[in-house]
């Protein structure tokens, strides 16, 4: 297996959320609306809609894009995106950098197996969990 990507659906703010992903991790995000798309021939508001979205950084990749029509996301607590930090520095950034607007399950904290962890839901209904492995003591 070559990678292993989550993909995130939106109904209507997949580029406010991207743009706020961008903001929070850093990294190249490019856009594609249903009114770019060849063929696209969508009218209204749904031309504005995203179709497809990727932010990369550091050959980590997260995907998403808009539902349209009748495929209207419903969002529940079945699937969380796992960030695996090189530091604990990193962590504090990433938690930060989505800390405006969600809901803490967890504060990043110490944790009894041996890592720096801690778990939000931001505000556009995403799980997210922030982990950074502590080097095991000498």
């Amino acid at each position: 297996m070559k990678a292993f990507d989550p993909y995130l659906a939106f109904n209507g703010n997949c580029r406010e959320a991207m743009e706020f992903y961008q903001k929070a991790f850093g990294g190249e995000l490019k856009i594609m609306t249903y009114g770019e798309a060849p063929g696209g021939n969508q009218s209204g508001d749904e031309k504005d809609l995203v179709m497809h979205s990727q932010l990369v950084k550091d050959g980590i990749t997260l995907m998403a894009s808009d539902g349209m029509g009748d495929n209207k996301v419903t969002f529940g607590s079945s699937v969380s995106v796992s960030l695996q930090c090189s530091s604990k520095e990193e962590a504090d950034t990433f938690f930060k950098g989505l800390n405006d607007g969600a809901k803490i399950t967890m504060p990043l904290q110490d944790t009894f197996w041996g890592a720096y962890f801690g778990m939000l839901t931001d505000k556009f209904g995403i799980h997210w969990l922030l982990n950074y492995d502590k080097p095991a003591a000498q």
